[in-house]
């Protein structure tokens, strides 16, 4: 097995034609296949959708940030859980930190081990953001155009404010999101 350099990921060529500062944009990457990878890079704006993290081809890194911040998508069962495990456990091996665990809500309660899964891995990444169940999403052409209600519009907030804060800044306020996918009481992530 090859040695590959830890800050190997953070290698990687700037887009001919960005004029974009490498320093307000964000690197979108999926733990799997229907996390939201696409919808939540768009919602980010400035982001690159890199797409699904895939094992990568002699030792190279599963993804090239050119330096920007990584923001790993996932959804909130159990399966997606594991895979977003196995994601981490990837970029990991090869020196890329994750700046954001964004858990996706598909509109039902989190499992029990998702749950468990995701307050494990929230020791190994910079912040886990619940991004809620955005209803608008489905009828919409793009997503960008959406109404997003006030929860999504923090969520999405909460994610550019982790990845772009400073190395060593102290993490968001865990909210009830973010304690095993539990609201207070009336509480819906769906809802405002």
């Amino acid at each position: 097995m090859r040695s590959v350099p830890v800050r190997a990921c953070w290698s990687g060529p700037v887009p001919p034609g960005s004029r974009r500062s490498p320093g307000r944009e964000i690197v979108v990457t999926g733990a799997h296949g229907g996390a939201g990878t696409t919808t939540v890079a768009v919602l980010l704006q400035s982001a690159w959708d890199m797409g699904v993290v895939r094992r990568p081809a002699r030792g190279g890194p599963p993804v090239r940030t050119g330096g920007r911040p990584v923001v790993l998508v996932t959804g909130n069962t159990a399966a997606a859980a594991a895979r977003a495990t196995a994601a981490v456990n990837t970029l990991a091996r090869h020196g890329c930190r994750i700046a954001v665990l964004a858990v996706v809500s598909d509109g039902l309660p989190e499992p029990a081990v998702a749950a468990y899964r995701f307050r494990v891995l929230a020791a190994r990444v910079g912040t886990v953001v619940r991004v809620p169940f955005i209803a608008s999403l489905r009828a919409a052409d793009d997503p960008a155009q959406a109404d997003l209600p006030r929860s999504a519009r923090r969520s999405i907030a909460d994610i550019v404010a982790a990845a772009l804060a400073p190395a060593g800044a102290p993490p968001l306020a865990t909210t009830a999101w973010e304690v095993g996918g539990h609201a207070p009481a009336g509480a819906h992530p769906g809802r405002t």
